[in-house]
C-alpha cells in the first residue's frame, strides 16, 4: 500500500511541477513585448536605389519619415525671410555612400501636420498654416518654430537604421543640429 501511495505522490508532484512551469512560461510570454512592438523600434532603410529630388516616405514608430536624396542644385525657388541658400550645403544632411540625404520625421514642428513636398520648388509647404521648409528640413517661413526633427540613426554601408544611435548621429548632436 505504501508503494502505491508513494507512486501517486510522485505523480502528483510531477504534475504540479509541469503546471507550475506552464504558468511561468505563460507569465513570461505576457511580459515580453509583441513582435510588432519589437519591430517598431528599428526601421532599416536601403538608400542605394533612391533617385535625386524624389520624396520617399517610410514609417517608424507610427510616424512618417521623409527621405530625399538631395540634389546639388537644391536651392529653393522662392524663399521668404531671405533664407535661400542651397540645401545641399546644409550640415543637417546625412552623407551615405557619397550622397547627401535628408531624413526627418515628417511632422511640422508647429502643430504636427504633414508637410507637402514640391520637388520643382525644392521645398516643403505645410498645408495647415503655410510654414515652409527647404530640402534639408530648415525653416524658410514661419510659423514652425524649429526645423524638421532628425530621428536617431546609425549608418551601415548604404543602409540607415532608424532608432539606433550611431556615431554620425552623435556628431550631429554634439554640433547642436539635433535636440
Amino acid at each position: 500500500m505504501s508503494d502505491r501511495r508513494d507512486f501517486f505522490g510522485k505523480m502528483l508532484g510531477a504534475y504540479a511541477g509541469l503546471g507550475a512551469l506552464g504558468a511561468l512560461y505563460a507569465a513570461k510570454r505576457t511580459w515580453d513585448p509583441l513582435p510588432s512592438v519589437k519591430a517598431g523600434g528599428f526601421t532599416t532603410l536601403d538608400l542605394s536605389n533612391m533617385q535625386e529630388n524624389k520624396l520617399y516616405v517610410e514609417k517608424w514608430r507610427g510616424k512618417p519619415i521623409l527621405i530625399i536624396k538631395v540634389a546639388k542644385n537644391s536651392k529653393p525657388a522662392t524663399a521668404p525671410n531671405g533664407n535661400d541658400k542651397n540645401a545641399y550645403d546644409d550640415k543637417r544632411l546625412i552623407t551615405v555612400g557619397g550622397h547627401k540625404y535628408m531624413i526627418v520625421v515628417g511632422l511640422c514642428t508647429h502643430l504636427g501636420c504633414i508637410p507637402d513636398y514640391f520637388p520643382e520648388k525644392n521645398k516643403f509647404i505645410c498645408p495647415c498654416h503655410g510654414g515652409q521648409f527647404n530640402a534639408a528640413g530648415e525653416v524658410l517661413k514661419a510659423p514652425p518654430p524649429s526645423p524638421l526633427v532628425i530621428p536617431p540613426f546609425k549608418i551601415t554601408g548604404t543602409k540607415v537604421v532608424l532608432g539606433e544611435v550611431g556615431s554620425e548621429y552623435k556628431k550631429l548632436k554634439e554640433a547642436g543640429v539635433v535636440a
